[in-house]
């Protein structure tokens, strides 16, 4: 889109925690706020910029209105103060004219007040739905009220925000969707009854319950086989339960966006049982290799998913709902290729990360304040009747309501 970017982070990962040369790439050109503050003499040369730019006093008053209640939160209220410092004098440095920052929480108290000192608009990315879990103590209503804009990744999204905040910065909100690129997965060829889980391995995915309910679908369907992608703390944990279940489940570790689309392209079905969610990626990238989905009633995801047309939405924490789910569709590959030709052009019209950076470009550029389109009555016998447009912002200009 022609921007420049600067990437940055608070805090620079562990080299353990680094996969693969694109991520080592990355982080090689990603700014550490955390790595360059702990040299005194720049943080108090930072400062002392920011000091003679006549901000600093007034920044200070923001991070104090804006702590959360406590000592211990007083303290790491000052530490993001530090940061926003360092922050702020990389940004003026490098000729940064909008910062924006993914997350409300921690980050996002930093880049609020880091963009008060510099004298820079920002803006942020609401994914969810950890934000939403304490959002007073995070003052997202101040964080949206001082934005120039907030982009939340789906309707529950911006909901929630909206929840929570004034309902004069209401027209700041905007639906930015997160994005692919569809043409990197191929359809899949499936047809071997393959289930497969992409994620990291955390309780939040409820992937034992998985494991239960495949248990009782490979009692119906012996042909079928599980391969659950990803890493993380629980990993040695699922191991160990898939085998007292009797079950040979691969676990291949963490993929790259090319073997997660190598794995799909082999698959039947993913399977998502999370407990909360903001809007997962994966399952747009599934959809996207024309594979059907299961995923749970959770956030925005039955945005994505629609129940019965490109996958099948259970409950939460059911396992006789993914069982049955499962069932259903190892049982009937006519539903999955319907479903799998439906979730593509889902992902296509919506989800395409080339017209999603270009709506996101338009925000940075202040040109995103188009009025919501005329929502749509479902066609009937006559005209198809329209409702009168009322409500201002959220949706690029000709997004479907």
């Amino acid at each position: 889109m022609g921007l420049r970017v600067e990437a940055c982070t608070v805090r620079k990962p562990a080299a353990s925690g680094m996969v693969g040369a694109a991520q080592e790439a990355e982080d090689a050109r990603t700014f550490g706020v955390i790595q360059a503050a702990r040299n005194p003499l720049r943080l108090i040369r930072a400062h002392l910029a920011m000091m003679r730019r006549g901000r600093w006093l007034s920044a200070l008053s923001l991070a104090w209105k804006t702590r959360p209640p406590g000592l211990k939160a007083l303290i790491w209220q000052a530490f993001y103060f530090l940061e926003a410092g360092i922050l702020a004098d990389h940004a003026r440095a490098r000729g940064v004219t909008h910062l924006h920052n993914h997350f409300g929480d921690a980050s996002g108290t930093l880049t609020m007040v880091a963009a008060h000192m510099a004298g820079l608009p920002f803006s942020i990315t609401l994914h969810g739905p950890d934000i939403f879990f304490a959002p007073r103590h995070w003052r997202l209503d101040v964080k949206i009220a001082r934005a120039a804009f907030v982009a939340c990744i789906s309707h529950f999204c911006r909901s929630q925000a909206m929840l929570f905040s004034d309902e004069a910065d209401w027209g700041r909100l905007r639906i930015v969707h997160c994005g692919i690129r569809p043409a990197l997965y191929p359809a899949s060829r499936g047809g071997g009854g393959h289930v497969v889980f992409v994620g990291r391995l955390d309780p939040v995915k409820g992937v034992p319950l998985l494991l239960e309910a495949f248990a009782a679908v490979k009692a119906r369907h012996p042909e079928a086989r599980l391969t659950v992608a990803g890493d993380g703390r629980i990993r040695s944990r699922l191991e160990a339960r898939a085998r007292a279940l009797g079950l040979e489940v691969a676990f291949p570790g963490y993929l790259d966006e090319g073997q997660v689309a190598e794995l799909l392209a082999e698959a039947d079905m993913l399977v998502l049982p999370s407990f909360a969610e903001g809007l997962p990626v994966v399952l747009m990238e599934a959809l996207a290799a024309r594979v059907p989905v299961i995923a749970t009633q959770v956030a925005g995801v039955s945005e994505l998913v629609r129940d019965g047309v490109s996958g099948l939405i259970v409950a939460p924490g059911d396992v006789a709902g993914l069982a049955v789910a499962m069932d259903r569709l190892l049982s009937d590959p006519d539903l999955r290729a319907r479903m799998g030709a439906a979730g593509r052009a889902k992902v296509e019209a919506e989800h395409d990360i080339q017209a999603e950076a270009a709506w996101l470009a338009e925000l940075f550029a202040g040109r995103g304040q188009g009025l919501r389109p005329e929502p749509r009555l479902p066609e009937t016998h006559g005209p198809e009747p329209r409702l009168p447009q009322t409500q201002p912002g959220g949706q690029r200009p000709g997004e479907p309501s």
